[in-house]
Formats: C-alpha cells, sequence, structure tokens
C-alpha cells in the first residue's frame, strides 16, 4: 500500500510539472537535499538549497519551455524512513528550429518520511547538449551557461 502511494505521488508531482507547477517538486524537498544532474551543461550541476532548486527550474522551463514528462516506471522499495524511488520517463519538446527534443530521463531519488532527500538525475547527455545548441543558435545565450549551483 505505502508503495502505492508513493508511485502515486510521484506521478502526481511529474503531472504538475507538466502544467507549469514545479513549486510541487521543489515543495517535496526536505530541508536538507542534494540534486545532481549528470553533465557539465546549462542544466547539469549540483544543488543543496531550495534558492538553487528554483533558479534551475527557472532556467530549465526558458531553455525548453513546454518540455512534457512521460512517465514510463517507478520503481519504490523501502519503508517510510529511507524510500528508493527510481522512475523512467520521456521529456519532449518543441526546439526553436522546428524540430523536437526526445530523451529519456532516468531519476533516483531517497525520500525520508515523504521529503526528498537525494536526487539524482541522468539522460542521453549527447541528446540533451545538441537540444541546447540548437537553443543557443536560435539567439538564447543561456544555454551555454555554467551549471546552477549553491556556489
Amino acid at each position: 500500500m505505502y508503495n502505492h502511494i508513493v508511485r502515486s505521488k510521484v506521478r502526481a508531482t511529474f503531472e504538475r510539472i507538466n502544467e507549469g507547477d514545479y513549486l510541487t517538486m521543489v515543495d517535496s524537498l526536505a530541508p536538507q537535499f542534494e540534486y545532481h544532474f549528470h553533465g557539465d551543461h546549462a542544466l547539469g550541476g549540483h544543488r543543496v538549497t531550495r534558492d538553487a532548486m528554483i533558479r534551475w527550474w527557472e532556467r530549465a522551463t526558458r531553455l525548453l519551455p513546454g518540455v512534457r514528462f512521460d512517465v514510463q516506471e517507478v520503481l519504490v522499495s523501502g519503508r517510510p524512513w529511507r524510500t528508493r524511488v527510481a522512475v523512467r520517463s520521456r521529456v519532449s519538446g518543441a526546439l526553436p528550429d522546428g524540430e523536437r527534443y526526445e530523451n529519456t530521463v532516468f531519476q533516483f531519488l531517497t525520500l525520508a518520511w515523504g521529503r526528498v532527500t537525494d536526487v539524482e538525475t541522468m539522460e542521453d547527455l549527447q541528446v540533451l547538449e545538441r537540444a541546447l545548441d540548437v537553443v543557443e543558435a536560435a539567439g538564447v545565450s543561456e544555454a551555454a551557461a555554467a551549471p546552477i549551483t549553491d556556489a
């Protein structure tokens, strides 16, 4: 039953993000958390504060506006004091050149008492970096910016 509730909450959070409400995800973070998005690119980096996560989401929505997540699979293991979640989803959206951005995202989360304490995000970096190059070529220099971190 607990695993079913967690799966439902994860799916609901992605639906809220698809509706433009990324604060639902930010609000699910524990007071002390780590978020690591692999790669040295504008969306990569390591964050540990709410402010950095909000700035990251603001950037993500500027660089890839209208991007949507189609959650394919949510695996849940553990108890409420230490729950591990693996999410596989397809991410897609329009690029400025008329092409579509399509990628697979894997996220690994740790929860403690319903709050996210750790997130690790991985996707095909070649596909993502090509998309960011297209966005930069369309005049959005932020697509080539350094990752947002807490430093």
